[in-house]
């Protein structure tokens, strides 16, 4: 099938949020390496690089002037703060490669996540699930990255982002990682050809 058959539909916005420490990072990265037409949205944000963190790679990080120009200019499709930092999501990084056909992975939280629902239309929006609240207590010490008030802090945080999830139209429980990310991909898989339109396709085919 050539490319003018296959490319007839806007990119899909697909929207992950979990709470800190369901493994949603790495699930996203998988992601992204193993399903074909999807693209990350990177953020801005105002928090410090972590680790190898790098500008343009994994965020873009900016000082809290930039980000309050960026607000006033009304430049982000959706922004909040976490933990005291602030992230958002550039209208124009999305809709550009929307436009192109591409879907687009949005890694944001349950702010974020609203505001993608109700601001871009036909987005998609799945909440991955600890198996446990004990389990998500053990990952987060594992990772040893917070002091056990922060874990305290992050684990109250998790269920208030537990239950904002309601609205959200899929739920997955990140219990085995290889399986989570199997049935991320079917999700997207199964979205990618509900929104795809049967006379479309058949013209477009016929047309080539």
């Amino acid at each position: 099938m050539s490319n003018s058959a296959r490319n007839v539909r806007r990119g899909l916005p697909i929207v992950v949020s979990a709470a800190s420490g369901t493994g949603k990072t790495s699930l996203c990265r998988a992601l992204l390496k193993t399903l074909s037409n999807v693209s990350s949205s990177i953020s801005y944000t105002t928090r410090e690089p972590r680790g190898e963190e790098v500008h343009g790679r994994e965020y873009y990080f900016v000082d809290d002037a930039t980000f309050d120009r960026m607000i006033g200019a009304r430049e982000f499709v959706e922004w909040a703060e976490v933990f005291g930092r602030r992230y958002g999501t550039a209208f124009h990084t999305v809709e550009e490669q929307l436009d192109a056909g591409t879907d687009v992975l949005l890694d944001i939280d349950v702010q974020g996540g609203a505001q993608i629902r109700d601001r871009v239309a036909g987005a998609v929006l799945i909440f991955l699930l600890p198996p446990s609240m004990d389990e998500l207590r053990r990952r987060l010490t594992n990772r040893a990255e917070d002091s056990p008030c922060d874990i305290e802090r992050r684990l109250a945080e998790a269920k208030e982002e537990i239950l904002a999830s309601a609205p959200y139209d899929y739920l997955l429980i990140n219990d085995d990682f290889d399986e989570a990310l199997s049935t991320l991909r079917s999700v997207i898989r199964a979205e990618r050809l509900r929104r795809s339109r049967p006379s479309d396709l058949v013209q477009r085919l016929l047309s080539s």
